[in-house]
């Protein structure tokens, strides 16, 4: 039987290949009876569409813009903050015409999607900063936006105020009184830093030092899920344990609280905790979670309009989304 071709459905209607490719591909250039006609027969025939690597192949772009990350996709999707970026960025690309390719870190030689995979474009979402994988995409010239991840001259950016979010966090716990303030951080490496950690410990340090406070520090990596649990246990197991608390994240403060529960101190009667994100986990948490606000989801649509304008040849100006304070019930003044 003979492959059903564009050429098929054309003769099958009477109209040039291009029409019948406009059916599938552009729409709004026909009426409303032809394309209904083209596709009915298309239908009838079995053909599904223009070949997606031939159309490609023509047009010189994929229509797919790759987004780096760390890790595996299963913990993207159980990470509230990742989760919702990874829908923000998804849903702004099908807005423009685009698809989103998840390209997870790989350190398997034989494939590696920054590598092997066809993309437009990639956005590098808070990827340790000297994963090879980055290197690919710079090799291959793939154009690039980096989302919350150090800032480098000539490659656009987009980022929020974690420096300055932090500062509230701080100066919130010390204008209600707090003196012995812990930090649950991020485990990284001191050569090379992620932009949030860094970023996140010097707005702490902006408001903490000026008051003559030297926080406990502790760092924890994100997995497994208990590590962050382990290392809030071992901070307010302490004698001289902290009054109050900044964590790096939402999961982080949540961790913190459970572990203070576990060792029956009350929140915030005996230590008051502050979050990072304002994810879905923050007002639902039990007491309802202070906590800096990020905009996730304007990230994400800014990060797709960057990474159009790269595409297309332009260098956006970087991008800083703003941060607040969100009190609710985790904080309070220390204990007497």
């Amino acid at each position: 039987m003979a492959k059903v071709t564009l050429q098929s459905v054309a003769d099958r209607v009477g109209v040039s290949r291009m029409t019948v490719s406009n059916a599938f591909s552009r729409p709004d250039q026909l009426s409303a009876d032809l394309r209904a006609r083209i596709l009915a027969a298309a239908a009838e025939l079995g053909y599904a569409g223009p070949d997606p690597a031939a159309r490609a192949l023509a047009r010189g772009r994929t229509g797919s813009v790759g987004l780096l990350i760390n890790g595996s996709l299963s913990e993207a999707f159980e990470d509230a903050v990742s989760a919702a970026f990874l829908a923000a960025v998804s849903d702004e690309l099908s807005s423009r015409g685009m698809a989103l390719t998840l390209l997870p870190s790989s350190e398997d030689e034989r494939f590696v999607p920054a590598r092997d995979v066809a993309v437009d474009g990639a956005l590098v979402y808070i990827c340790d900063p000297t994963a090879p994988d980055i290197d690919w995409l710079r090799r291959r010239s793939i154009p690039v936006v980096v989302v919350d991840h150090n800032v480098e001259a000539g490659t656009a950016s987009v980022n929020v105020d974690d420096r300055g979010g932090a500062r509230l966090a701080a100066e919130h716990l010390v204008g209600l009184g707090h003196r012995r303030i812990g930090v649950v951080t991020l485990e990284v490496d001191p050569d090379e830093p992620n932009y949030p950690a860094r970023e996140r410990m010097l707005g702490w340090r902006d408001a903490l030092d000026p008051a003559g406070i030297e926080p406990t520090v502790v760092t924890t990596p994100y997995s497994p899920r208990t590590a962050a649990y382990d290392v809030a246990h071992g901070l307010l197991s302490a004698p001289d344990r902290p009054t109050g608390v900044l964590c790096f994240s939402d999961a982080f403060a949540i961790a913190t609280i459970r572990a203070a529960q576990s060792l029956g101190l009350q929140v915030p009667g005996d230590v008051s905790v502050v979050g990072f994100d304002d994810s879905v986990l923050a007002a639902a948490s039990q007491p309802a979670l202070t906590t800096i606000h990020q905009e996730v989801g304007e990230k994400g649509r800014a990060a797709v309009a960057a990474i159009a304008d790269v595409i297309g040849g332009t260098t956006p100006d970087p991008v800083l989304l703003p941060t607040s304070i969100v009190v609710r019930e985790s904080t309070a003044p220390p204990p007497a």
